[in-house]
């Protein structure tokens, strides 16, 4: 495409140098344009419309045909497949919701509110810990803390190990929220 632009961009400039190499006579300082140079602005201009045209209309050009442009169906004369699934849409995102998931609403709030909890403190790792270091260390500690091996009331405790575990052992997860505990 670039190599159009820097065509049709010299095009333009041929032509306009042809016409003001053509007004230097300045014998009775009319404008005198010859057949020749008349036909070398009327060509450069046609192709630069032509140019624009093309651009413009390059959506359309370069579309995919789908399985439904290849058949006839009787709601393209209606135009009411369209109305309702028209692929043009999928590609554009609403403002605002672009990686917007409920874990990155979660996390974001917790740290503008100073309440994300540090999962590392909670299994005791740092923060350069592998996977392995980190199941490692959950199971070490689900089992000092599992009720059922404690007797106690520890639910609380292992519901805060599993999201600890939860988050840091998933590599996206824990991507987005390291971001957001360096933003605490």
């Amino acid at each position: 495409m670039k190599q159009l632009d820097i065509f049709i961009i010299s095009v333009i400039i041929i032509g306009s140098l042809q016409t003001t190499y053509a007004q230097t006579d300045k014998t009775d300082m009319l404008l005198e344009v010859s057949d020749e140079e008349k036909i070398i602005l009327f060509a450069s201009f046609a192709i630069a419309i032509i140019a624009i045209f093309l651009f413009l209309s390059r959506d359309i050009i370069l579309r995919k045909k789908t399985s439904y442009d290849n058949e006839e169906f009787e709601s393209k004369k209606e135009r009411t497949y369209e109305k309702y699934h028209s692929d043009w849409g999928d590609d554009y995102e609403e403002i605002g919701t672009r990686k917007n998931t409920k874990e990155d609403t979660e996390f974001r709030n917790a740290a503008r509110n100073n309440e994300l909890r540090n999962y590392y403190e909670d299994l005791g790792v740092p923060k350069d810990a592998t996977q392995k270091e980190i199941k490692k260390k959950f199971r070490e500690l689900a089992k000092k803390t599992h009720p059922d091996k404690t007797k106690e009331d520890s639910e609380e405790a292992m519901a805060k190990l599993n999201k600890a575990y939860e988050i840091l052992s998933d590599k996206e997860r824990r991507e987005k929220y390291d971001r957001y505990l360096k933003v605490s």
